[in-house]
């Protein structure tokens, strides 16, 4: 069973940065797409940053030039930079998993931003 166990969230003033992480366990973690989705009070669960196992990377436009999405193979683990942050970035982020070949997803628990002065 793959399991996803995010953390870094938290509450940050508008301009500042928070760092998330996401580590695996259950399943080859370099066989797995990875992504970052958010969602916001009253909104879809949108995805925010994905990169594939071979670093393909793509970001939703508004956080372009402001979040960074990386993978450490070695530490299991996928990450979220993201700076300049604004009170439009505030929700629950989510980590995803999908292993190469399969349409199933796996998802973490969530771990709420929120950006407010």
């Amino acid at each position: 069973q793959v399991q996803l166990v995010e953390s870094g969230g938290g509450l940050v003033q508008p301009g500042g940065s928070l760092r998330l992480s996401c580590v695996v366990s259950g399943s080859i973690f370099s066989s797995l797409r990875m992504g970052w989705y958010r969602q916001a009070p009253g909104k879809q669960r949108e995805l925010v940053a994905g990169i594939s196992t071979g670093g393909t990377i793509d970001y939703v436009e508004s956080v372009k030039g402001r979040f960074t999405i990386s993978r450490d193979n070695a530490k299991n683990t996928v990450y979220l930079q993201m700076n300049s942050l604004k009170p439009e970035d505030t929700a629950v982020y989510y980590c995803s998993a999908r292993p190469e070949f399969s349409s199933r997803y796996y998802w973490g628990q969530g771990t709420q931003v929120t950006v407010s002065s």
